[in-house]
């Protein structure tokens, strides 16, 4: 093996362990940010936060915990306002 490929190798493993850092990262991030949505939906439903304001608690579907796993914080508050139109999701 010559040094050219040697440094190929090198070039190309220092790559992929910085896509893999970057893609881990932001995975996490994912994971963090879901895992609140659903702490958010869990205790806006819990303290009946929505009753306050004269509409029905948030009904916790399928479909409900899908936006709110997949659009975390965001996806929560989408689906508070949501329940605040009266619109059920």
């Amino acid at each position: 093996m010559d040094i050219y490929n040697l440094l190929v190798l090198i070039i190309i493993a220092i790559i992929i362990i910085g896509v893999l850092f970057y893609i881990l990262k932001n995975i996490w991030i994912l994971i963090i940010n879901s895992i609140l949505g659903l702490a958010i939906l869990f205790v806006v439903n819990y303290f009946h936060l929505l009753g306050y304001l004269g509409k029905p608690d948030i009904a916790i579907t399928p479909v409900s915990v899908i936006i709110c796993a997949l659009g975390g914080i965001p996806g929560a508050l989408i689906l508070i306002l949501l329940g605040l139109a009266g619109i059920n999701v």
